[in-house]
């Protein structure tokens, strides 16, 4: 997957084909140590970062430069976890850098147009002939300030800064989504446990009804019973008074 960090700067001079690193700075190294990434960056190991680039120079140099005094050309070159991005310019000095996958490329090709001009500045003359790796102390500052600046892409990439408030917008609007959806599984629920009751309700108002009914049903004929057993036995006490009265 990779990251949007910057992991180092380097400045090379291609010599008959060969890439002589001039300056390196380990941007990720400094950063792990100053405990801002737990060995993430590198694996907590100072890797041969320079011969690795300088190899990936050297297999595919450069091209297309023709405008003296600026840097351009520029490769991409990506692995599984890391991308390297350099050019270079008509005298052959060639500057790169490596970032995180998801480390904008336009943004990377942008910074080491502002590093070019300031490590020219400052050791143009020297790069034709420095020895290996004898810029790396003077030029630490340079590339050390062009690497911090651009570790940020929400100060130099107002894309970066637009896609990432993008993303907290759909971040946001996806926790609403899923709260909405809670909400409505819960109103379902609610609502389903009402139909139950209401249902519930629906059937014990009919066992009532039937209840009173049956009641009524065996009250009226409790009352049948008791009228006719009074008959009868008004009928059984009169009967033998009626007899004799006649008589």
């Amino acid at each position: 997957m990779g990251d949007a960090k910057i992991r180092c700067a380097l400045a090379y001079r291609i010599d008959g084909g060969s890439a002589v690193c001039l300056a390196k700075y380990d941007h990720a190294n400094e950063y792990e140590a100053s405990g801002g990434a737990g060995g993430e960056l590198y694996g907590g190991k100072n890797q041969d970062y320079a011969a690795a680039v300088a190899k990936v120079i050297e297999n595919d140099p450069p091209s297309g430069l023709s405008e003296a005094g600026t840097i351009g050309g520029f490769k991409v070159v990506q692995s599984d976890m890391h991308q390297v991005i350099y050019g270079a310019d008509t005298d052959a000095v060639c500057l790169a850098v490596i970032t995180g996958l998801k480390y904008p490329s336009r943004v990377a090709i942008k910074m080491l147009q502002e590093l070019y001009k300031d490590f020219m500045d400052g050791f143009g003359s020297s790069a034709k002939t420095a020895a290996v790796n004898s810029l790396t102390k003077k030029a630490k500052n340079t590339l050390k300030d062009a690497c911090t600046k651009y570790d940020d892409l929400s100060k130099v990439d107002k894309a970066s800064t637009l896609l990432g408030k993008v993303d907290e917008v759909k971040s946001s609007m996806q926790s609403n989504i899923a709260n909405m959806l809670k909400n409505t599984e819960k109103a379902e629920s609610l609502a389903e446990k009402s139909d139950q009751l209401n249902e519930q309700a629906s059937v014990f108002k009919k066992r009532s009804t039937s209840l009173k009914q049956q009641m009524a049903w065996k009250n009226m004929k409790m009352t049948l019973l008791l009228g006719g057993l009074i008959l009868v036995i008004l009928i059984v006490i009169l009967a033998p008074v009626i007899n004799a009265m006649k008589n």
